[in-house]
């Protein structure tokens, strides 16, 4: 069986981009006090994102790297967008794990401190997600 592995990146994107609606849709859950959707949102959020990272990991061990061809003033953006992404996806995993590990253990005094870094953060690396996938992809081929 042959696996068409041009899907993986298209996926990849979409399954951030949900993710990052699903963090909007938690926030704005928790701040009118829906506090079973919050719940049901980000349990979602860190489903997508947990796909996300199988998903990327499968694609790149079979594929390897993806070279940037664009060029110019361009090329220097991408690049800090994506060390930028890379540095903050893997600060954000432990973030994400710890903060859902505080709900789950009722601790919400400490779990509302923590995802008050552990949101914005996640919320920048989805969505920078997209946005390199769309240069890497899209808009420089």
């Amino acid at each position: 069986m042959q696996i068409n592995y041009s899907i993986f990146p298209p996926l990849d994107a979409t399954l951030n981009g949900t993710t990052a609606i699903l963090l909007i849709m938690g926030h704005c859950c928790i701040k009118r006090g829906e506090v079973a959707k919050h719940r049901a949102m980000m349990i979602a959020a860190f489903l997508t994102s947990s796909v996300f990272l199988a998903c990327y990991l499968y694609y790149h061990l079979h594929v390897g790297s993806v070279h940037f061809r664009g060029n110019g003033w361009v090329r220097p953006f991408y690049f800090a967008i994506l060390t930028s992404h890379i540095v903050l996806a893997a600060l954000v995993v432990p973030m994400i794990l710890t903060t859902l590990g505080l709900a789950l253990r009722n601790s919400f005094d400490r779990h509302r401190r923590l995802a008050r870094w552990t949101y914005p953060v996640w919320m920048y690396v989805s969505l920078t997600g997209v946005i390199v996938y769309l240069m890497l992809y899209k808009l420089f081929v």
